[in-house]
């Protein structure tokens, strides 16, 4: 036993070298296993939304989900005990960006245990309690910091540079696209990308009940939820062309698990969204830098994703909302708020050493 605590207090002592990276290669397996871990997540969703009766936590879609768990926690583990064995310890042995994701992995099992106990005792959850569960809460949050491990790996990585390529930057982009798709689960109560193109039509074709009013505020909330990751990329590289569709084409992956892919056009509508999102960032090219280019795409981005929104809908179901003022002006509304969003991420535009300095590493 003395050996015991001898070596681990030996492992866990630092050894002081300074922290190094993972290979682009590395960053790439691990948001591969995100997809695992985060697809295992989406089926249990889509159980919880679609099937009658759950009455265990024992079930196959909860194996998915725990069995990515496993694997990207694998992952993860391996890239540390690889530095132990050459001779670092302590935090010189975690590779830079992967300390969050490593101290999630007991939080993430502690909370998976809570929400074995807490089904057995009080239920299966299928209803919007299940997104206000203290055991759901916590998994969400660790699994939020060990899925966007690519993400912070990347951002101060020395090879990356200011403007990378699509291929250097997707593990940073799968790993931020699924990181969104909780956020997204977590608010489905306002996620607009649920909604039936029939129904939008019919809630913004009537002021007597609150639909319409629901429908806006769904707008409003999936509006900054798609927009906010994009912007939050924007201030520290310039995106290279087709990296705002790689997040839409993750980001609807969860609500369509939800809805079991029902309402697909509306959900394809986000992708097509986002391609035109790129064709803004290569003709607006915003950055931190350029405030007044930042500015812009906020605002168009947000405009032209719920333009299509309205007009795909309209097109599906075969006539326009009754209300000109809803489906006019609720495009402009969700441009101004985008607007609003770009503002309040860049109130001023950086200089260009800030955009290399990057954040501190984790």
């Amino acid at each position: 036993m003395v050996a015991v605590d001898a070596g681990v207090r030996r492992v866990l002592a630092d050894s002081g070298e300074a922290r190094t990276w993972v290979s682009p290669r590395a960053d790439l397996v691990m948001a591969l296993l995100g997809v695992w871990f985060g697809v295992g997540l989406m089926i249990d969703a889509w159980a919880h939304s679609n099937l009658a009766q759950l009455e265990t936590f024992f079930t196959p879609w909860h194996a998915a989900f725990y069995s990515g768990f496993a694997a990207v926690s694998a992952w993860i583990i391996w890239q540390v005990y690889r530095n132990v064995r050459a001779g670092r310890s302590g935090l010189a042995a975690v590779p830079n960006g992967y300390l969050a994701g490593l101290l999630a992995i007991p939080g993430f099992a502690a909370f998976g245990f809570v929400d074995m106990m807490w089904h057995t005792f009080l239920g299966i959850e299928q209803t919007i309690d299940i997104l206000f569960s203290p055991s759901h809460l916590g998994l969400i949050v660790t699994m939020m910091l060990i899925i966007t491990t690519p993400l912070r790996s990347a951002w101060n990585a020395p090879d990356i540079g200011e403007r990378p390529r699509l291929s250097r930057l997707l593990p940073a982009l799968i790993g931020l696209g699924f990181g969104t798709t909780l956020v997204s689960l977590f608010v489905s109560y306002g996620n607009a990308m649920q909604r039936s193109a029939d129904g939008i039509v019919r809630d913004f074709s009537a002021l007597e009940d609150y639909g319409a009013g629901v429908l806006a505020a769904s707008m409003i909330i999936t509006n900054i939820v798609v927009l906010a990751p994009v912007l939050f990329l924007q201030r520290r590289w310039q995106l290279p062309f087709g990296s705002v569709t790689v997040l839409s084409a993750v980001g609807i992956l969860m609500p369509g698990a939800q809805t079991a892919f029902r309402n697909l056009p509306i959900l394809l509508t986000f992708v097509a969204a986002g391609l035109v999102s790129d064709l803004l960032i290569r003709w607006l090219r915003p950055s931190g830098q350029r405030r007044g280019a930042y500015w812009a795409f906020a605002g168009l981005s947000a405009f032209a994703t719920w333009s299509l929104y309205i007009a795909v809908a309209s097109v599906a179901a075969g006539r326009l909302p009754v209300v000109p003022e809803l489906w006019t002006g609720a495009p402009i509304v969700a441009g101004l708020v985008g607007l609003a969003l770009g503002a309040l991420f860049l109130p001023n535009a950086m200089p260009a050493q800030a955009g290399e300095s990057g954040a501190r590493r984790a």
